[in-house]
């Protein structure tokens, strides 16, 4: 009957377990801060992600609501491919005036 009447004050182990405790509701409060900021790029609901801009092996992550679409380059140069359409100009006040070519 001695284990009835044993304080339990004494044991440092119970002090262990609080400090637990503690830390984890220190890391999910943290956790809710990194989530609710402004600045958390997985929160917005449209974002671009370049993966290893410039470089020969370059992806793009797009997020538009809760789709995902991940483009990779091919290696090939987008070139030839396009007709003039017409001349843009840029005026003093800083204006740019497009002018199509004529059918």
């Amino acid at each position: 009957m001695r284990f009835l009447t044993e304080d339990d004050s004494d044991d440092p182990l119970l002090s262990v377990v609080n400090l637990i405790d503690l830390f984890l509701v220190v890391i999910a409060i943290l956790l809710v801060i990194v989530m609710t900021n402004p600045l958390n790029p997985f929160s917005a609901k449209k974002v671009v992600v370049v993966e290893n801009p410039g470089e020969a092996n370059m992806t793009m992550i797009v997020k538009d609501g809760q789709e995902l679409t991940k483009y990779t380059t091919s290696g090939e140069i987008g070139e030839g491919r396009g007709v003039r359409a017409g001349i843009t100009y840029r005026l003093p006040d800083g204006r740019m005036i497009y002018v199509p070519e004529g059918q």
